[in-house]
């Protein structure tokens, strides 16, 4: 027998004990996607639905030898970066990234969970400005992320408009500006940003809390550039696969928060 040689997608993030998020998420996507996951843990974070309740960030020399594995055994072609807790991290994964030079660069500025439990130390959000958005093929936040990167209030569509070409000059190629956290009721529109200008994408807003979006969501756009997509188009499809699986997803624990249906959405059924 002969098995094709694939690319790999590679997910660099913290560990969610609940399942709904972090590596868990991001492998759950990938296999929805028929992609090959890899993943180098950067945090373990015991953690549900309900919140964060510790977090252990592992020895460095841990976290390269990981991502050496990952390299010197696989095509990696897409790394994904999430949950990346101090300046140290930050300053190993991108300095393993500069060498390494997967095609493309994933960077969910992952800051604050759902539960509002922080995740970045203060040290490190200068880390993330300056040393992963210049290396960001696209950069994903939310509207709460995206203030704290620009240091200023985003408080309407024209606010979020002006942020999302704001973003792009901190050195990302492209930047998909996730619209939820915007009050209104009508539809959530995401805004995609690279040289060419500003599209956007609008779903129904659904009347839920969830877990995992923003995980899921840059997961999806990494498994779409493995597979081939353009950018925006990867970006795009993924922002449909994440409404999908929202609107498949169950409670798994004893909150309300709403847990993604990865395999339920797959493009691949």
């Amino acid at each position: 027998m002969t098995f094709p040689s694939v690319a790999s997608a590679l997910t660099i993030a913290g560990s969610d004990s609940g399942g709904g998020a972090g590596i868990q998420a991001d492998l759950k996507t990938f296999a929805a996607h028929r992609v090959h996951g890899l993943s180098a843990i950067a945090a373990l974070t015991a953690q549900h639905t309900r919140g964060v309740t510790a977090v252990n960030v592992p020895p460095m020399d841990f976290l390269r030898a990981q991502l050496d594995a990952c390299f010197d055994d696989f095509d990696v072609r897409v790394a994904k970066l999430g949950m990346l807790a101090t300046a140290e991290v930050i300053e190993t994964v991108a300095d393993t990234l500069q060498v390494r030079a997967p095609a493309f660069v994933v960077v969910d500025p992952v800051m604050v969970a759902t539960s509002g439990a922080k995740l970045l130390e203060d040290s490190a959000l200068q880390a993330l400005r300056t040393r992963l958005l210049p290396i960001a093929s696209v950069v994903t936040p939310n509207l709460p992320e995206a203030e704290l990167l620009l240091g200023r209030r985003i408080a309407d569509p024209d606010d979020m408009h002006a942020a999302a070409l704001a973003l792009r000059e901190l050195g990302a190629q492209a930047v998909f500006l996730k619209g939820g956290h915007l009050p209104g009721t009508g539809d959530v529109t995401d805004l995609f940003a690279d040289a060419g200008g500003v599209r956007g994408i609008s779903h129904p807003r659904l009347s839920l809390d969830a877990h995992g979006t923003g995980c899921t969501l840059a997961s999806a756009i990494a498994a779409n550039l493995c597979r081939g997509m353009p950018l925006a188009d990867a970006c795009f499809a993924a922002s449909d696969y994440v409404h999908a699986a929202l609107r498949q997803g169950y409670r798994p624990g004893r909150s309300a928060i709403v847990v993604l249906d990865h395999f339920g959405a797959s493009p691949e059924r």
